[in-house]
């Protein structure tokens, strides 16, 4: 009986290694019954990529302006006005509790 349980031990041990590891192919963390949760996960780092390079955009644009060779004086005025707290006597101030 032993000798004839020998013979389909390979078989039995090659199964388990199967279904084990076509039982982590579906339910792993990287998965194909988590390829949803993958996707989501995607498509918001991907809106949040864009949404940073636009940001980095505005703000090297901002800074090419500020440099010496072409000096926009209205975002210098701007910023001036902002970092010292003035108004021009034209402009409406709207004072809004922090």
């Amino acid at each position: 009986m032993l000798a004839r349980l020998r013979t389909y031990l390979p078989t039995a041990a090659l199964a388990f290694l199967i279904v084990y590891f076509g039982f982590h192919a579906f339910t792993g963390d990287r998965g194909l019954l988590s390829s949803k949760q993958r996707d989501a996960t995607l498509a918001a780092k991907s809106q949040e990529l864009a949404h940073l390079r636009a940001q980095r955009q505005d703000l090297e644009a901002r800074a090419r302006l500020l440099r010496d060779t072409s000096l926009s004086a209205d975002l210098l005025e701007e910023r001036a006005r902002s970092l010292l707290g003035f108004a021009h006597p034209n402009d409406y101030v709207i004072r809004v509790k922090p």
